[in-house]
């Protein structure tokens, strides 16, 4: 009964207090939602289309021409504008009108009758990988098709059949299967993972104020006095200044604490830090619902699957809410605890594997990248809804979240009950 009531009145209190900032409230529900809505609308374009370049046509002869339109008929680039200058065209790609220059040299119908090398020159802009990989297979694939049209037609000129004249130009041929996104859906393979590494940003950020903002107004532990005196086993020291409806009142939740308890239990005290931390923990089960909902409604994923993910997800919420209560604990201030989070969960995503391989990072990042719970959440996350892996592949990470979520609390929970007994250090911004 001790500690369903410290978890009772400890939630009860931290309600109150988000009644009553709206701030905080935005935090644990308008914030993420509005995230994950925005991140999925960035992202509704579900495949990159219609990337502009430019051409500067030199030659103007059918096949030039004949290479525009084959240009033009590629789904993922298009002609923004044909270019007569080449610094006009330099100017566009640094303004970004267009990512690329398509240029046609003189001479290129001439050299191609004559069986001469005639090149395609390509100018894209590399400093954008994902827009270059794009235009650059879209342009080879161009220049394949008509290379392999005018081998094709000089081989059946000179007496070849169509079919054999196919197999000598391309004797070996590639055949390729995609296993996975076969369609290269940006939505399934960035926006579904991006949401989670946001909200693991944000989760981090509530943990690290929730218990910070005690610290920071010198109120550490005023709902743990508040079940203490409810309790004849829990004394507090100095605590005339204090009663218990202390916590129904603006005014004095507004007021320093000046007094500590003399007594702390652990698991009274991990049932209050429970409390406090239920209703961003309910909000955020929410808000991992939707992202998971709106990351699988267009595909079939089991229900084992699905369910691994969402365990998998809520335990890195948790794990997210529990790391960000250390680092302000530890260092007895909010400010250093919000640096601290913003330096590890802000760049995690990089070093997670899902834009660039893990295997190609150096091993001190991939150190960095072990020890980072994103990075394990995101590798159950790709297998179960984007690989269709079964569950039992990804339970040994659950397990691996569950412990480490465990570890966390308790060292929160000792955290705490250190920063309760040192009230000379409260107040540090």
């Amino acid at each position: 009964m001790r500690l369903i009531r410290a978890f009772s009145r400890s939630s009860a209190y931290e309600w109150r207090f988000l009644a009553k900032n709206p701030w905080d409230l935005t935090m644990v529900v308008w914030l993420p939602l509005v995230t994950v809505l925005m991140v999925w609308w960035i992202f509704s374009q579900t495949q990159i289309t219609d990337l502009p370049i430019g051409v500067i046509d030199q030659d103007n002869s059918p096949i030039s021409n004949t290479v525009a339109r084959y240009l033009e008929a590629s789904p993922d680039i298009t002609i923004q504008q044909f270019y007569h200058s080449p610094a006009t065209a330099k100017a566009a790609i640094l303004q970004r009108d267009i990512y690329a220059l398509v240029i046609i040299p003189e001479d290129f119908e001439r050299n191609i009758l004559s069986s001469k090398p005639a090149p395609l020159i390509l100018q894209v802009n590399a400093q954008y990988g994902t827009h270059s990989g794009i235009i650059q297979k879209s342009v080879q694939s161009v220049a394949g098709t008509l290379s392999a049209g005018v081998e094709i037609k000089r081989l059946v000129k000179q007496g070849m059949a169509p079919s054999q004249a196919t197999i000598a130009y391309s004797p070996i041929g590639i055949q390729r299967i995609s296993l996975f996104n076969a369609a290269t859906n940006y939505q399934q393979f960035l926006a579904s993972t991006v949401i989670p590494a946001l909200l693991h940003i944000l989760a981090m950020v509530i943990g690290a104020t929730t218990i910070g903002r005690e610290l920071r107004d010198k109120q550490l532990g005023r709902w743990y006095h508040f079940i203490a005196r409810g309790h004849p086993d829990l004394t507090v020291e100095n605590s005339n200044s204090f009663d218990n409806n202390s916590l129904n009142t603006a005014d004095n939740v507004s007021q320093p604490l000046l007094s500590t308890p003399k007594t702390v239990y652990l698991t009274v005290l991990l049932a209050g830090l429970l409390g406090k931390y239920v209703w961003p923990m309910l909000a955020y089960s929410i808000w991992a619902a939707l992202a998971l909902w709106l990351a699988t409604r267009q595909q079939a994923v089991a229900a084992d699957s699905l369910m691994i993910t969402y365990c998998g997800l809520l335990l890195l919420m948790a794990l997210s809410f529990w790391l960000g209560a250390i680092f302000t604990l530890g260092s007895f201030s909010l400010r250093t605890g919000l640096s601290a989070t913003g330096f590890i969960s802000a760049p995690s995503y990089a070093f997670a594997g899902v834009t660039f391989p893990y295997i190609a990072i150096s091993d001190s990042a991939q150190h960095w990248s072990d020890a980072l719970p994103l990075t394990h959440y995101l590798k159950l996350h790709i297998a179960q809804l984007q690989m269709q892996a079964p569950a039992a592949i990804s339970v040994p990470i659950v397990y691996g979240l569950v412990l480490a979520t465990i570890v966390a609390m308790s060292l929160t929970t000792l955290l705490t009950k250190r920063a309760l007994a040192h009230p000379e250090r409260w107040g540090a911004r």
